[in-house]
């Protein structure tokens, strides 16, 4: 509810006499003070709820164009300035980071939130992390606006897709902001991500062993990462002048790499690279199961270096990317930006922080001829 602002009148005595004043009367008579804004007076100005202003000067603000331009035009009209000692306890209460994780289900998600987790602590911050599954990037909206309910230092989100990042950049914001994200990785020039040096590392490991037929199977093309990692094999392979074969796109799960195997796997390859481990942990089996050897018949890579891809059937070949040392990147980076004084409400963003290869028994020169 709105203060409730009091007032007394002095009643005129009969006409002629001189009424008795007391020193509070005196007081009464004296200019009033201004009185400071509200939040209800600008909510009351800009024609929106006093929830609405609240969380706009949290950070966050969901509404439309014409109403986020009364509620800033109101706050300068009225000079609102917040209250000194409720925004003193507010800052002491500030060591809130939010987090929105896309896929926390999945193994590299994970790791970027125990890493980031980490580094949040180390620092005197936690994090505060909503998940929102793969697929579920219609629930964006809810998961931006549950965090908006409460007093953050800074948002940091997990964006593996387009969608993810739009769906953060297009939010306003008055808190810095840190996407961890990547580009698009060209189709022709240097190589401009970590993913495409992850390919590279590996099939010049595969080429250093003699493979020459090396096949690819794809993550799910919504991803970012997933498709630079394609690019990259194309335009690895095309500069060693060898064919490509790209096999039909998995969805990360091992599910899905023991599908594409098993139903249609009719390959002349020496060799098979797959976008993730878990596809390639489900190629393994389905490949085990179709009698085909590996490494003797088929070499298998994968790519994330997940704990479990040292204690497959045989220890997997893969590219490590090292998700905890990004999580706790991306932190330390917003961090920097929290108690830095950098302009609020500009997203930075952040990549992979270290790529490198995990030789094991899965990878193999190919049989002779």
């Amino acid at each position: 509810m709105p203060p409730v602002i009091s007032s007394r009148t002095v009643e005129p005595s009969t006409v002629g006499a001189v009424p008795s004043l007391s020193s509070d009367d005196y007081e009464s008579k004296a200019p009033p003070t201004p009185r400071p804004a509200t939040i209800y007076d600008v909510a009351a100005r800009a024609q929106v709820s006093h929830q609405t202003v609240s969380r706009y000067l949290r950070g966050y603000n969901r509404m439309k164009p014409d109403a986020l331009e009364r509620v800033e035009r109101a706050l300068q009209e009225l000079n609102y300035r917040p209250n000194a000692s409720a925004r003193a306890l507010a800052l002491s209460r500030s060591r809130r980071i939010g987090a929105i994780v896309y896929g926390l289900e999945q193994s590299a998600p994970q790791q970027f939130v125990v890493g980031a987790g980490n580094a949040a602590r180390d620092r005197g911050y936690y994090l505060d992390i909503v998940g929102v599954p793969a697929g579920g990037e219609h629930l964006l909206p809810s998961a931006i606006e549950s965090l908006a309910q409460s007093d953050l230092a800074g948002l940091l989100t997990f964006a593996p897709t387009v969608g993810v990042r739009r769906a953060v950049q297009e939010a306003r914001f008055t808190i810095p902001v840190w996407i961890e994200t990547e580009n698009e990785e060209p189709v022709e020039g240097p190589e401009s991500t970590l993913n495409a040096v992850g390919v590279r590392f590996v099939l010049e490991h595969l080429l250093e062993l003699g493979h020459q037929r090396i096949a690819y199977l794809p993550g799910p093309d919504a991803y970012i990462s997933a498709r630079n990692r394609r690019t990259a094999y194309r335009r690895a392979m095309n500069a060693a002048a060898l064919p490509t074969e790209i096999l039909p796109e998995g969805d990360w799960t091992a599910a899905s790499g023991h599908r594409v195997i098993t139903q249609g796997f009719t390959s002349t390859a020496t060799a098979l690279v797959c976008a993730n481990d878990q596809m390639a942990m489900g190629a393994l089996l389905a490949l085990h199961r179709r009698g085909i050897a590996v490494p003797a018949d088929l070499s298998v890579v994968g790519f994330d270096d997940v704990p479990e891809a040292a204690y497959t059937i045989p220890p997997l070949t893969t590219v490590r990317v090292e998700f905890a040392l990004q999580g706790r990147s991306a932190v330390d980076g917003l961090i920097d930006q929290i108690e830095g004084g950098e302009t609020p409400g500009t997203p930075s963003t952040g990549q992979p922080a270290r790529v490198s290869l995990a030789v094991r028994d899965s990878s193999a020169p190919p049989a002779p001829a």
